[in-house]
């Protein structure tokens, strides 16, 4: 797969994220070329490995070998462990300490604390349209959606329509 940008960035993701991707893909790859690299705390990696009621993306999390796992846990400012999850407040922590400027996440809270940091934002639904934009014209937007819903993901009107018009805009 070609790389259109010869200045990836690198990125710190949290777990809903990540098994969104696995939903829409049915793997992690297409990360390891549309970013330098990909952090993951390990705060983030231990709720992957935890598995969920059925261990949906444990397999592709652990075959995914150019994610950057860390070895010890992130120490969180008072704030984002009073205020996040583990996982989002690591995602934010990390990047902080190391001056990542983006971070994927998902949620609506871990997202605005994120702003609040001076981060910069993605989340599943703006990785999947980056692939398909910078990537693979022909990705079906709406398709991965279904694959996320068919999971158990919810998606709002909004990103529905947004995916249709991003699939129609290439046909």
């Amino acid at each position: 797969m070609p790389t259109p940008d010869k200045t990836k960035k690198t990125i710190v993701t949290n777990t809903s994220p990540l098994i969104a991707l696995v939903a829409a893909w049915g793997t992690l790859d297409p990360l390891k070329d549309m970013y330098h690299s990909v952090k993951v705390p390990k705060e983030v990696s231990d709720e992957i490995l935890q598995g969920g009621a059925n261990n949906f993306a444990v397999t592709e999390f652990e075959m995914a070998d150019f994610l950057e796992v860390a070895k010890e846990p992130v120490n969180l400012s008072r704030y984002l462990s009073n205020s996040l999850d583990r996982g989002e407040a690591a995602v934010i922590q990390l990047a902080l300490d190391q001056n990542i400027e983006t971070v994927c996440i998902d949620e609506t809270i871990g997202r605005r604390i994120a702003r609040m940091s001076g981060l910069s934002l993605t989340g599943s639904i703006g990785v999947l349209a980056r692939y398909k934009s910078e990537f693979d014209l022909g990705f079906s937007l709406v398709k991965a959606i279904g694959n996320m819903q068919r999971r158990g993901i919810r998606m709002g009107n909004k990103i529905m329509q947004f995916a249709r018009e991003q699939d129609e805009q290439n046909t």
